[in-house]
C-alpha cells in the first residue's frame, strides 16, 4: 500500500515537473518572439494576435487611436506598445488617468496655468500636453472627462492649440493622442454624457482590447509570468503550479481579467510555504467558473437534446408505432409543436 502512495506521489511530481518546463519553454519561446515589438505583453492566442496585428498597422502612422475594453485588460500595454512602435519613440510619452485626477484640477493638469491663476497657484506650470509635445499623450479612462474639457480636448485634437489656465496666449504642440476606456462611449454619447464630435475625431482608429475569458490558452503563460514575478519579489523559491489548480484557473471567467489573476498569484505567493504554489485559499464564486456554466443545461437545452437524438434514432419519423413521439410518449401534433418551440430541424442532425 505504501508502496503504491510512494508511486502516485512520484507520478503526480513528474507530471508537475513536466507542466512546468513546458510553460517554461513555452513563455521563453514567446518572449523571444514578441519582445522585441510587444514588450511585457505575453500571449499565444491567435485572438489576441489580431490585436497585436492592428498595433503594428496604426504604430507608424500618426493617427488618433481609441482603445476601448473592459477594466484589467491591459490597455495601457497596448498604448505603450503603439508609442513605441511609432517614429516618436525617443520622444516622451505623457500618461493622464482622467478617472483619478480631481474635476477642479484636470483643466490644470492637462492644459497647464499661469502664476495665480487661482489660489495655491504660485508660478507657472507646463501641463500634460506641453511636456508631450513631439511625443505621445496616453488618456486613460476618458470618458470620465467633464463635458467642458471635453470641449477643450476637441480643439487640441483639430487644431493643436490651447491656452493655459488663468493665461491668454495661445500655445501649439505636435502630439500624438492615444486614449483609452472601459466605458461604451457610443451609449455615453446618445446619453449626452459624451460629445458626439469629439467620440468621432478620437475613434479614428478604434483598437478592441479582448478580456482574458476570450485568450484563455494564455493563462498558463501569464500564471507563470506573474509565479516569476511575485517569487522574485518575495524572495520565494516557487516555480511550481498542480495541474489540477492551472484547470481551475482556465474555468474561471476572471471578471477583472488580467489584473485579477495577477492579484489571485501575488497573494498564493504570500500565502505558500514550500515550491509548489499553494491556490488552496482562492474560492472563486462557481457562478463565474466555465466548468459550471458548460456542465448545467437548461431545461429547455435537455429536451431539446433528447428529442434530436430521438428522432435521430427513427430517422425524423414523427408518427407511427416506432416514430418519435410514440418513444416520447406523445401526440405526434405535440411533438411537432414542441419542435417548433425549440426550432428544431432536420438540419440540427
Amino acid at each position: 500500500m505504501r508502496r503504491q502512495e510512494e508511486a502516485q506521489l512520484k507520478a503526480g511530481l513528474l507530471q508537475i515537473n513536466q507542466l512546468s518546463q513546458q510553460l517554461e519553454a513555452e513563455n521563453q519561446y514567446l518572449q523571444e518572439e514578441v519582445s522585441h515589438h510587444f514588450e511585457n505583453i505575453i500571449s499565444k492566442s491567435k485572438a489576441y494576435a489580431e490585436v497585436l496585428h492592428q498595433v503594428e498597422q496604426v504604430a507608424p502612422t500618426d493617427s488618433t487611436v481609441l482603445i476601448e475594453g473592459e477594466s484589467g485588460t491591459g490597455k495601457e500595454l497596448i498604448a505603450h506598445a503603439i508609442h513605441r512602435l511609432s517614429q516618436r519613440s525617443q520622444r516622451a510619452l505623457v500618461k493622464v488617468n482622467c478617472a483619478v485626477l480631481p474635476e477642479s484640477l484636470i483643466e490644470s493638469e492637462l492644459f497647464g496655468h499661469e502664476k495665480g491663476a487661482f489660489t495655491g497657484a504660485d508660478k507657472r506650470r507646463q501641463g500634460r500636453f506641453e511636456l508631450a509635445d513631439g511625443g505621445t499623450i496616453f488618456l486613460d479612462e476618458i470618458g470620465e472627462l467633464p463635458l467642458d474639457i471635453q470641449a477643450k480636448l476637441l480643439r487640441v485634437l483639430q487644431e493643436g492649440e490651447f491656452e493655459r489656465v488663468g493665461g491668454n496666449v495661445t500655445l501649439t504642440v505636435n502630439v500624438r493622442i492615444i486614449a483609452a476606456t472601459n466605458r461604451k462611449l457610443k451609449q455615453m454619447v446618445g446619453q449626452k454624457k459624451f460629445r458626439e464630435d469629439l467620440y468621432y475625431r478620437l475613434n479614428v482608429f478604434p483598437i478592441e482590447n479582448i478580456p482574458l475569458r476570450e485568450r484563455t490558452e494564455d493563462i498558463p503563460l501569464l500564471t507563470q509570468h506573474f509565479l516569476k514575478k511575485f517569487s522574485l519579489k518575495t524572495g520565494k523559491q516557487i516555480d511550481k503550479i498542480l495541474p489540477k489548480d492551472m484547470k481551475r484557473l482556465q474555468q474561471y471567467r476572471f471578471p477583472g481579467n488580467v489584473r485579477e489573476l495577477e492579484n489571485i498569484i501575488e497573494r498564493a505567493v504570500i500565502l505558500t510555504p514550500g515550491e509548489i504554489l499553494d491556490l488552496s485559499y482562492w474560492k472563486p464564486d462557481n457562478e463565474s467558473s466555465r466548468e459550471r456554466s458548460t456542465e448545467i443545461k437548461t431545461m429547455e437545452e435537455m429536451q431539446q437534446e433528447l428529442i434530436i437524438r430521438t428522432l435521430e434514432k427513427t430517422h425524423w419519423r414523427v408518427s407511427g408505432p416506432d416514430g418519435a413521439a410514440a418513444i416520447l410518449d406523445m401526440h405526434p401534433q405535440t411533438l411537432y409543436s414542441r419542435m417548433r418551440k425549440l426550432g428544431i430541424k432536420r438540419s440540427d442532425r
